[in-house]
């Protein structure tokens, strides 16, 4: 694979696309060139003016503009798939959205793929893990080539939510959520530390538990009140990118491909320029071993679902 362009793809403007776009431009970034494109062409012209419009005060500089696949997909590094149906208010889970979004997905992936694009996708639709698999499906790409937004912003907001007991920053809670980026994930106590201690000396079960939930299900709180989650996932898609593109191999937890499970779920893993360089091998106790059980068979049976 061959990766020296720095140039990204957003499908999907809308707004999960969008802020994705502008998180890309509002700090510094690899990024050389950003394309936008979407089912809309005009709302994907749209949003790339109101982008170029920033990039006079913006800390990057980088050439921005709508296009199509067949114009500019093949020379990408990376392509991020934001499109299709986004979650519903009311209860609707993430999974709900399975049969809707695979039929959107097939339609994004194989017409990229005629071009020739051997690059990166970043898989951002929901149910994630099922959709980054369908996307390893349709590619036909070796699985480092594929990576999921995974369980990045849950553990984003397992970190918060810890600093605020520990009252530290949250740059130096080191937690992961892992599994399913859904109502399967889990935290992962038994390695989360702060400057090497082990948290669980800080935080009581019932304490553990309620920060637990709060990384779970805030996505639920955010789209009863606001409609939609778009800030957050577009700080961490490109805190993503620029892992890829700066080559830094930093730890993420992303979702990748367990070859053991066949399966796509949030997992640490050491990302760089050509993608996944390797899963860490963390170990767990009984109980989070048979949480991750849990969490990849509900993975496995939506993956069988969809390809029913």
């Amino acid at each position: 694979m061959i990766i020296d362009n720095n140039k990204v793809m957003i499908v999907g403007t809308g707004n999960v696309g969008a802020s994705i776009g502008f998180s890309l431009v509002s700090q510094r970034t690899a990024v050389n060139e950003l394309i936008l494109t979407d089912i809309n062409m005009d709302d994907a012209e749209g949003e790339a003016m109101d982008l170029r419009d920033t990039l006079a005060v913006n800390p990057s500089y980088m050439k921005i503009r709508s296009g199509t696949y067949e114009d500019e997909a093949k020379d990408c590094d990376i392509i991020i798939i934001t499109a299709g149906v986004p979650q519903a208010k009311g209860g609707e889970t993430r999974m709900d959205l399975l049969k809707k979004n695979a039929g959107i997905m097939k339609g994004i992936v194989e017409p990229i793929m005629k071009t020739g694009f051997n690059g990166i996708f970043i898989v951002v639709s929901n149910p994630m893990d099922v959709m980054t698999h369908l996307v390893w499906q349709y590619s036909g790409l070796p699985t480092e080539q594929i990576i999921g937004s995974g369980t990045v912003l849950d553990s984003a907001r397992l970190r918060y939510r810890i600093s605020e007991k520990l009252d530290v920053s949250p740059k130096s809670v080191h937690a992961y959520q892992i599994g399913e980026h859904g109502d399967t994930e889990f935290s992962l106590w038994n390695s989360a530390n702060v400057g090497g201690m082990s948290i669980q000396r800080f935080l009581n079960i019932d304490e553990q538990n309620e920060i637990e939930n709060y990384a779970r299900n805030e996505a639920y709180e955010i789209i009863n009140r606001k409609g939609a989650t778009y800030y957050g996932i577009g700080a961490c898609v490109t805190d993503i990118v620029n892992n890829i593109l700066y080559d830094e191999r930093r730890v993420m937890p992303v979702s990748t491909y367990d070859a053991f499970s066949n399966t796509f779920f949030g997992f640490p893993s050491v990302i760089g320029r050509d993608g996944v360089i390797r899963r860490l091998e963390i170990q767990m106790n009984e109980q989070e071993g048979i949480k991750l059980q849990k969490s990849i068979n509900a993975i496995k049976q939506a993956v069988a679902e969809a390809n029913s």
